[in-house]
């Protein structure tokens, strides 16, 4: 049977405590494997992120819904002695509890690993921290804007005489969600094998750190700092972003076979051979001096020309496309990467799909993100055995909030 057949994680509930980005966006992973994803949230206000906008299309924050999708909701006030007895009984039947609270929050609510384990051994607990669960700074709250500033992204990324620039999208959540995933899908392979759960812990400013990779390498190797650069590769050359006559593109000129290829497209062969820039380290070492020669040549024609013929010619290159220009790029659109969901309140929401693929399948259909506490009864049905009595009775006893 191929693999696409069967969600890769069906079967497998994943009691989401998360709100805010990183870990919505790691829960959110797990839903599109095919996992089933119980998110709890505050009775009333429920996810923080359900009030970041505009937009709020049907009254639904488009941010809220853009990493909630694949997820059942259920607001649980765990503020109230029923509402955490209530979440130790989920956690019981669950295999996985994903949760992005200050480290000890959980423990103070009595809803530590440790307590959680002792019902359910097989359990796996993946907490997200800011800045980890020990040292000196793990008290901090974690932000993506403070972490992508102290992690050392920030101060690569800009113009050599600018300040410092964040990355466009909330990249220190987004890689941590993206870890966390993998967290857990390493921790259920090794429960696979050994019987047994445990906890396993991802810190934002340690996943945004890995990212620092050669720039680390750099410093460890030299003592010495790596600065700004902008859009150019500290040792490749030309390896950055050039202007054309109706946009930007990026070259990826990264060998001297592709120097050569790129001389015949740019209609000058002689620079091929010219002893300044020969060789790639030769091109590195005049990168501006290259840059001011061919930005002239480049922006004499449009870019949708350039990335024609050279890519024709198979040197690397691309259009730096707006975030509409990518929603409606043929070659997602074509591939089933931009799909739609039916959302009840908000109509029809579109989304971009995970980027995994099983035996060549599109991404498989998927739930749109859920209205606060909608899938309440049936969660608790299907994941305790609840009557409708027994789910009166909780809220009763405020299990649910006061309103409940």
């Amino acid at each position: 049977m191929p693999w696409s057949d069967t969600p890769a994680l069906a079967g497998i509930r994943v009691l989401d405590l998360c709100r805010v980005v990183s870990g919505p966006f790691a829960t959110m992973q797990l839903g599109d494997l095919g996992a089933d994803v119980l998110k709890v949230e505050e009775p009333g206000r429920g996810d923080e992120s359900r009030t970041y906008g505009p937009p709020f299309p049907g009254g639904e924050s488009a941010y809220f819904m853009s990493i909630n999708r694949n997820k059942r909701s259920c607001a649980i006030d765990l503020k109230s002695p029923a509402g955490r007895d209530l979440v130790r009984r989920l956690a019981a039947t669950a295999d996985v509890v994903v949760e992005n609270f200050r480290p000890g929050t959980l423990d103070r609510l009595g809803l530590g690993y440790e307590v959680l384990a002792r019902d359910n051994a097989r359990l796996i607990l993946c907490a997200i921290t800011g800045f980890g669960r020990d040292g000196p700074q793990a008290d901090r709250p974690g932000y993506d804007l403070i972490i992508q500033g102290e992690s050392g992204v920030m101060d690569i990324t800009g113009e050599p005489d600018g300040p410092p620039v964040k990355v466009g999208t909330s990249i220190a959540d987004l890689v941590t969600g993206l870890y966390c995933a993998q967290a857990v899908l390493a921790a259920l392979a090794r429960r696979a094998r050994s019987g047994a759960g445990g906890r396993v812990d991802v810190a934002m400013l340690d996943a945004m750190a890995s990212l620092l990779t050669f720039n680390a390498g750099i410093y460890f190797a030299t003592g010495a700092s790596p600065r700004r650069r902008g859009n150019a590769h500290p040792t490749i050359s030309p390896y950055e972003t050039f202007e054309a006559a109706d946009g930007w593109l990026n070259l990826g000129v990264a060998n001297d076979k592709f120097w050569a290829l790129f001389c015949g497209v740019l209609g000058r062969p002689e620079l091929r051979d010219d002893p300044r820039f020969a060789r790639a380290q030769d091109r590195a070492a005049g990168r501006m001096a290259l840059k001011a020669l061919l930005q002239p040549l480049i922006r004499a024609r449009p870019r949708a020309e350039w990335v024609a013929e050279l890519t024709a010619a198979g040197v690397p290159c691309g259009e730096i496309r707006t975030v509409a220009e990518v929603c409606e790029a043929p070659q997602l659109t074509g591939r089933g990467q931009i799909q739609s969901t039916r959302h009840p309140a908000a109509g029809t929401v579109r989304h971009v799909a995970s980027a995994i693929r099983f035996d060549d399948a599109p991404p498989p259909p998927a739930r749109p993100a859920p209205r606060l506490g909608e899938h309440r009864d049936e969660l608790l049905s299907e994941w305790l055995g609840l009557d409708a009595a027994a789910v009166a009775a909780l809220a009763r006893q405020g299990a649910f909030g006061a309103a409940a």
